[in-house]
């Protein structure tokens, strides 16, 4: 099979099938009238020339959009330049709506659009689209409803200023508000883990002693939203970042809906579970619901991996609680460095989350690499007196 052909199989054709899947609910209301005015706001030259971007100067924040009435934001472009190798995780993304004066959405530029540890790279999900050239094209098509005006803010919290920053925000102004409450939400989170297991190792795979077992214990997870109120979950960007060359996803992920007792109904059986993969994958996968847009160029499954989830197919409905946790390796064993970033609709006046932390909490951890690696086998061989490194 000549590899033309084996590319049709393997990319094009899932595509065109998938595309039809999500064609459908636009073919049903494609061709019905619409009662909306299409209206945009862009970073467009006023002067006429083609300067059509807008400057942010370092340690300043930008009102891209503020809107008045009634409606529903359908698309946000955004690229950029600066000088700073971490803009996309200095710069945050705030979004109010309703005359609200506390963010629904407060997150790190590229972890909002699905862009990990500020670097640049292709995503292609339903929701969210990182374009060419390289991924330097930041496209979110999630709907955000409003019905008394909305706001958008950049928030450029790094040293350098942001020398051009390019936008097009498309949205339907209604005559009416939308018929629901429930507002757009997205919630960052990071946690640097530590095993919790008894001996403190950081056991898996039963590599350096039995395998544990580990009833739930909130404290030991990793959380991916916990909040109070009526409302609906989803989607899921996790950015994972692990100090070893050993498999990061034997983790369960736990999601108690309206308070319920453990083991709730809805209980995972391993992180690349949760995203619809299996059997430790190591290769780059998207699908409009779920994929792997970046992983690890290591040994193993050291360093960077980005796994995407979103339940466009049936959200995860809630009336009183929602609680997303997930384990760190089984039984919480493993040190990772973990990120996260929820999207979820609620009730605005429902939803009470922690503030973003500010940018020196969100760097990334150092690299750990090859000649790491070499000094580790020179340890073991030191230690065991043995001149392969396997003994």
């Amino acid at each position: 099979m000549n590899r033309s052909r084996l590319f049709h199989i393997l990319i094009i054709f899932p595509f065109m099938f998938f595309s039809q899947v999500l064609a459908e609910s636009w073919e049903e209301n494609l061709w019905k009238p619409k009662s909306y005015t299409s209206e945009r706001i862009s970073s467009y030259d006023r002067s006429g020339g083609n300067d059509d971007f807008i400057v942010i100067n370092k340690q300043s924040n930008v009102t891209i959009a503020n809107i008045e009435g009634s409606g529903i934001i359908k698309h946000i472009w955004i690229t950029l330049n600066a000088k700073d190798p971490m803009i996309r995780r200095n710069a945050v993304i705030k979004m109010y709506w309703d005359q609200s004066s506390i963010p629904s959405v407060e997150v790190p530029l590229g972890d909002f659009f699905g862009q990990g540890w500020a670097e640049e790279y292709i995503l292609n999900s339903a929701p969210l689209v990182v374009a060419p050239k390289k991924g330097k094209a930041l496209n979110s098509y999630i709907p955000m409803p409003f019905s008394n005006g909305a706001r958008i803010e950049i928030v450029n919290e790094s040293d350098s200023e942001i020398a051009n920053f390019y936008f097009y925000i498309d949205y339907e102004k209604l005559k009416s508000p939308p018929p629901s409450p429930l507002r757009f939400f997205a919630w960052w989170n990071r946690s640097l883990t530590v095993p919790k297991t008894k001996s403190g190792k950081e056991n898996e795979w039963a590599l350096l002693e039995a395998t544990e077992k580990a009833p739930l214990n909130a404290n030991n997870q990793y959380t991916v939203l916990n909040t109070k109120g009526k409302g609906h979950f989803f989607g899921l960007n996790l950015y994972v970042d692990s100090p070893s060359p050993i498999w990061y996803g034997e983790g369960d992920d736990q999601i108690f809906i309206d308070s319920e007792a453990w083991p709730p109904r809805l209980h995972g059986t391993g992180t690349e579970d949760l995203f619809n993969t299996a059997w430790c994958p190591k290769e780059v996968f998207m699908h409009p619901y779920f994929g792997y847009p970046r992983v690890s160029d290591s040994i193993g499954w050291l360093g960077r991996t980005h796994l995407y989830r979103f339940w466009l197919e049936s959200p995860l409905a809630f009336e009183k609680s929602l609680r997303f946790v997930l384990e760190h390796g089984h039984a919480n064993a493993l040190t990772l460095d973990l990120v996260s970033v929820a999207y979820f609709y609620q009730s605005l006046n429902e939803v009470n989350l922690p503030t973003l932390p500010k940018k020196e909490f969100r760097q990334n951890q150092p690299e750990i690499n090859y000649r790491h690696l070499h000094k580790w086998r020179d340890a073991f061989r030191n230690e065991k007196g043995n001149i392969w490194g396997n003994e």
